[in-house]
């Protein structure tokens, strides 16, 4: 697919999803937001993934990212929504740029506990920090966009599309990256890392690049988290969060990027209505959700439209090859 199709599919959904927004219920928007904001973090480990990595610490990001916007709101009065956005990313990314090299050295279990241990030391400094809430954490008044103060439905409204449009400008730029020389490389280095470094290309200035990205997206998702909850609290950074994370990439599949928010808003909603229809139980509820997905769908949701389009020449090749035979003999 090339970059204009990429381009163009992505200015056509977003402007789906903006027009449905005026039609969602308040309690739906809000879940697409939160299902927005929490992808657009699953994407980056989409990118480590691709490598053969798995990050289990993107909460760390996630909590700087909102942390950094949370504390300037207060602290310094800023409100625009949009500045407040760029300046959880460029947090969370500056962290990244520092530990992405470091993390780079390690791979396999290694690489992930490490992410694990980064994001639980903040962890600890956020819930002993009285200056930064402690463990409950403290609330935000309304942003604002350009002077605007959002409040009410209206209110609700701008931020599901600024949401829906951060992360989608998210989900195009990463589209383009993975099919960039640095994105196929990523996948190079996944089947034999060894190799790559033969052909003169650098496997830790790969990883390290893609660890910092993905730090820069779970920056923009925190930001947006903290934007549409006006709280935040130390369990940002906790590992059942980046675990949730974890799962919405491996759910979505390493295939397609879009997959990545439509199992961001899956869980969101099997999570929602489990805590509603099962309110003593709803763990359970989504545990057996989840097995499911793993036992009957292993490739992830970004396979089911893909896998015709796989399996179609796998049969023209079979054919070819039997035909092939048939005339040797």
């Amino acid at each position: 697919m090339s970059r204009t199709a990429i381009s163009v599919g992505a200015v056509g959904v977003i402007g789906a999803l903006l027009a449905i927004g005026a039609l969602l219920p308040s309690w739906l928007l809000f879940l697409v937001t939160m299902a927005a904001s929490h992808g657009v973090v699953s994407l980056g480990i989409l990118l480590i993934m691709r490598g053969g990595l798995v990050s289990f610490g993107q909460g760390l990001f996630f909590a700087v990212g909102g942390y950094a916007v949370a504390l300037t709101v207060n602290r310094w009065g800023a409100t625009d929504a949009l500045v407040l956005v760029g300046l959880g990313g460029a947090a969370a990314g500056l962290v990244g740029a520092i530990t992405g090299p470091l993390l780079a050295r390690y791979s396999g279990i290694f690489f992930g506990m490490l992410s694990l241990a980064l994001s639980m030391v903040l962890y600890g400094i956020l819930v002993k920090s009285t200056a930064l809430g402690g463990s409950d954490g403290f609330n935000i008044p309304r942003p604002t966009i350009l002077g605007w103060r959002l409040e009410g439905a209206s209110g609700d409204y701008a931020l599901y599309a600024l949401a829906v449009v951060v992360t989608g400008v998210a989900a195009w730029l990463c589209a383009i990256y993975t099919r960039s020389v640095r994105g196929l490389v990523t996948l190079a280095i996944q089947a034999n890392p060894l190799r790559v470094e033969y052909l003169g290309a650098s496997v830790r200035g790969i990883m390290a690049l893609n660890f910092a990205l993905a730090a820069v997206l779970g920056g923009v998702g925190g930001a947006l988290t903290v934007l549409a909850l006006g709280h935040i609290e130390p369990t940002f950074a906790y590992w059942t969060q980046s675990g949730e994370f974890v799962f919405v990439a491996i759910l979505a599949g390493p295939r397609s990027v879009s997959a990545i928010f439509a199992a961001s808003l899956v869980l969101e909603l099997v999570r929602s209505f489990s805590n509603l229809y099962f309110p003593n139980t709803w763990q359970l509820a989504l545990g057996v959700f989840l097995l499911a997905v793993i036992l009957f769908l292993p490739g992830g949701i970004g396979s089911l439209g893909q896998a015709r389009i796989w399996r179609r020449p796998t049969k023209g090749r079979d054919l070819a090859a039997l035909r092939a035979g048939e005339a040797a003999e």
